[in-house]
């Protein structure tokens, strides 16, 4: 395995051929590393386009593209923990709602970003979707009043639907 000068000590899971997936919702899974470059503002983006979980009423599956955008501070979330975290929603039974708040919550206490916005993007059933978005910004600082602008804006150019 190729080292780099990258903090991965404390990474159990990346590059792990023998992880067990979790079949029901699990945040102890996962992980983060240092972020190399605190003293600069940038998003990180995460697109899950195979996110699955079971309508709590139904337990029928529901489909949906996750998508994380956040401005890291001290800390950064793994990306393979991050696989795993979502993937332990297959049989985790949440109205879309809940889902994408659990999601922000839990990166929240994790990493205590500057910034984080999740938005889900379900598939329809009954011939009606339903696209959660929720952010938050440090209290008391500029990405609180980014938060607030982004929610207010958040959805003034609807998107052209071509995939559902």
């Amino acid at each position: 395995m190729m080292m780099t000068d990258e903090n991965t000590e404390d990474l159990t899971l990346l590059g792990n051929r023998d992880v067990e997936y979790a079949f029901d919702y699990d945040p102890e899974v996962l992980e983060t590393f240092d972020n190399k470059f605190p003293d600069r503002d940038y998003f990180v983006k995460f697109n899950c386009p195979e996110f699955t979980t079971l309508c709590p009423i139904t337990n029928q599956p529901d489909f949906a593209t996750i998508y994380i955008s956040y401005i890291p501070d001290v800390k950064m979330v793994e990306s393979k923990s991050l696989k795993l975290y979502l993937f332990s929603y297959r049989d985790h039974g949440g109205f879309h709602e809940s889902s994408v708040n659990m999601i922000m919550d839990d990166l929240i206490g994790l990493m205590d970003p500057r910034y984080i916005e999740v938005w889900g993007k379900f598939t329809p059933r009954g011939g009606i979707s339903i696209d959660p978005y929720c952010n938050y910004g440090r209290k008391g600082t500029k990405y609180e009043e980014m938060a607030d602008r982004r929610l207010m804006e958040h959805d003034m150019n609807p998107e052209t639907i071509t995939n559902r």
